[in-house]
């Protein structure tokens, strides 16, 4: 009895040996575990667990830089000083401005403060003493007292060419007074045949060329003065001439022929000034022709015979390439003066010396845009200044 009852155990043990085993290989995914982990010994289908893996980092994009742009803002002449017969005058130009140099800009130098580089046409002399002029050559000499420097520096101007038929008014004495003065105030300004680098203060490198002392700049000094800049380093080259005829709404062939080799030759603006009228804009090749920009504070006259002026604002873009291009131009249509409505009427005495901007649409601001697309029709043209000179003789 007692071998068949071990006989009976012995097969029951084998029997739980045998399930067991079966259980083992049959059963997916089975995990031992470990000795002495209270993890079970088998895990589920498909919830094994997985080494942490980091997500691949997504690399930061470059930022694309932006463009380098610069904006040269032009504008016409200032003449900071009324002729003989106003100097001393209410309406003449000191009586106007009574000694405050941001006056004249005061309407505009928001363009000013806010662009690379401002040029303006300077002319008339500076000087403190009472210096010698003779009437019968000169028209009308404009000498202002040097602390008028400040009118430039108020009005946020960069840069003044003297190269004018002004420079001389009060011969070699007055041209040597206002280029110590203009150096004594830190204002750059270029003479007659001077081609000189002018850096901004935004890193860009302009060149700048001045001639018309006897209003007929010479096309072969010019061209080498360009190219020359150009080998200097120059970025952008500026070709300032003082050429032209009184109030005459059309460039000669001598303008156009001497602009376009200028442009030619590597040049990028060419800025008139001396018709003390608004001449047409023309593009030609690459470059840019401001045939003239008229007056901008004028204290030549009260009452001028063309109220009309213009800011001519440049944008330039610094390609991939480093290379200075124009990008786009900007006009400001303007009056002489903040009177508008008595520059419209011709009133007496309308000039107030202080530029002010037309509303877009109006009479002038259309008048300006005529002009410089050369599509105005004037009805007369010329500088008569008889009654001038017989005045004159007579006092």
């Amino acid at each position: 009895m007692k071998k068949i009852l071990k006989l009976i155990c012995l097969l029951l043990l084998c029997g739980v040996l045998v399930l067991t085993v079966k259980l083992r290989i049959e059963t997916p995914n089975y995990v031992p575990a470990p000795a002495g982990s209270a993890e079970p010994a088998f895990a589920e289908l498909g919830a094994s667990p997985s080494p942490e893996v980091s997500p691949t980092p997504v690399p930061t994009p470059t930022p694309t830089p932006e463009p380098e742009t610069y904006t040269i803002s032009v504008v016409g002449d200032c003449t900071l000083w009324s002729n003989a017969n106003y100097a001393q005058h209410p309406a003449g130009y000191a009586g106007v401005i009574n000694g405050d140099y941001s006056y004249p800009f005061s309407n505009t130098v928001q363009y000013f403060d806010s662009d690379d580089f401002t040029i303006a046409n300077f002319e008339c002399i500076l000087s403190d003493k009472n210096l010698a002029y003779d009437y019968t050559q000169v028209y009308f000499p404009f000498i202002a007292p040097t602390e008028y420097a400040n009118i430039i520096i108020e009005g946020g101007v960069n840069f003044v060419t003297t190269a004018n038929n002004h420079i001389m008014d009060c011969y070699e004495a007055g041209e040597t007074s206002t280029y110590d003065t203009l150096e004594s105030y830190g204002i750059p300004y270029g003479k007659e045949g001077q081609a000189q680098l002018f850096t901004t203060d935004s890193g860009l490198v302009i060149g700048v060329y001045c001639s018309g002392k006897d209003l007929a700049p010479n096309k072969n000094k010019a061209v080498a003065a360009v190219e020359q800049l150009i080998n200097d380093g120059a970025e952008y080259v500026i070709c300032a001439f003082h050429w032209g005829q009184e109030l005459y709404y059309e460039p000669n062939k001598a303008q156009i022929d001497l602009a376009h080799a200028c442009i030619d030759a590597g040049a990028d603006l060419i800025y008139g000034s001396h018709p003390h009228c608004l001449q047409p804009i023309e593009e030609y090749g690459s470059g840019l022709i401001l045939y003239s920009m008229g007056n901008w504070t004028f204290g030549g006259s009260t009452m001028p015979t063309d109220p009309d002026t213009a800011i001519v604002q440049v944008e330039l873009t610094r390609g991939d390439d480093g290379y200075v291009y124009r990008s786009g131009m900007t006009v400001i249509p303007c009056c002489v003066s903040s009177n508008i409505e008595g520059a419209m009427a011709k009133a007496q005495n309308y000039n107030d010396y202080r530029p002010l901007p037309y509303e877009e649409g109006s009479e002038g601001y259309n008048r300006v845009m005529s002009k410089l697309s050369g599509e105005f029709e004037a009805t007369s043209q010329g500088a008569d200044y008889s009654s001038w000179l017989d005045s004159r003789a007579g006092s």
